[in-house]
């Protein structure tokens, strides 16, 4: 049975993620981004189910500047729905509400009802662990932002549902592996997930990226590192649309070479059906 880390606790977003990925397996929480990455390093699991970016919230910025030093491999994407309850102990009701807590993602993701309630705010490690939390304090005044299941899992009373400010509310999630288990080259929609660093020359960037602009290989995402006490940006996480293999992907990347220091590709992985309808939807 394969086992698979994550970052939160029973009843989190992350732990729905890998439910639906990987049914039956025994999951593992973890209490960080490096504990969910460093199990799959040193095969406590198999593999990592990890968020890397939200519709409302953005990118999550510690797991870009984990993953291209984390010696794993990107095997897959997922792409979940987000909802969150607003949940408290049983017999509370709104009016009782001081102090609503969450993880910063959830309570930025949740402006809204936490606007109109006026209360005090508290970051919590993980929207579970914040249920759990609120559980544990017994008080009518707590309450956590949180998905539907971490009121089952905690015995909470749910105040109000579907609080999320964007009712598309989304996060992709992806999949770590210690193994390369690249995808093979088909007529699927592929991703390609990659790792590089510029040479020092001018327009280093400029001219590393021209590959893929005229060989019509589009980017879909591309995040810049400092390294060092500089502010120049010298290395790049980037993902693309496409295979390694295939030609007009690998004439892309002859060209990033040329113009990088370092190339490292972190995953070549099948599409998420999620790509393809945002596409016609848009």
């Amino acid at each position: 049975m394969v086992t698979v880390a994550y970052q939160g606790e029973f009843g989190s977003n992350s732990a729905a993620a890998t439910q639906d990925l990987f049914p039956g397996s025994t999951e593992l929480p973890c209490t960080s981004f490096e504990q969910a990455l460093d199990a799959v390093t040193l095969g406590t699991a198999d593999l990592a189910v990890i968020p890397v970016d939200n519709t409302a919230a953005g990118r999550v910025a510690d797991v870009h500047h984990l993953l291209p030093e984390s010696g794993l491999f990107v095997i897959g994407e997922y792409f979940l729905a987000i909802h969150f309850d607003l949940m408290a102990v049983p017999g509370a009701s709104q009016a009782d509400v001081e102090c609503v807590r969450s993880h910063v993602h959830a309570l930025g993701q949740c402006r809204k009802v936490l606007r109109e309630g006026g209360w005090r705010t508290l970051v919590s490690d993980d929207t579970a662990g914040a249920a759990r939390e609120v559980a544990e304090l017994g008080d009518v005044r707590h309450a956590a932002l949180a998905p539907p299941a971490a009121a089952r899992q905690y015995g909470l009373t749910v105040l109000r549902s579907g609080v999320e400010d964007d009712p598309d509310n989304t996060t992709r999630f992806v999949v770590l592996s210690r193994e390369a288990d690249f995808a093979p080259v088909t007529n699927a929609p592929t991703m390609t997930s990659l790792f590089f660093a510029v040479r020092n020359i001018p327009s280093a960037l400029y001219k590393a990226l021209g590959g893929f602009a005229s060989s019509a290989v589009n980017l879909t995402k591309i995040e810049s590192y400092q390294l060092g006490a500089g502010f120049n940006p010298s290395c790049f996480y980037v993902e693309i649309e496409g295979h390694p293999d295939q030609p007009h992907v690998a004439l892309a990347l002859q060209e990033l070479r040329f113009f990088s220091s370092e190339v490292r590709i972190l995953g070549v992985y099948p599409a998420h059906p999620h790509r393809m309808r945002e596409r016609v939807e848009s």
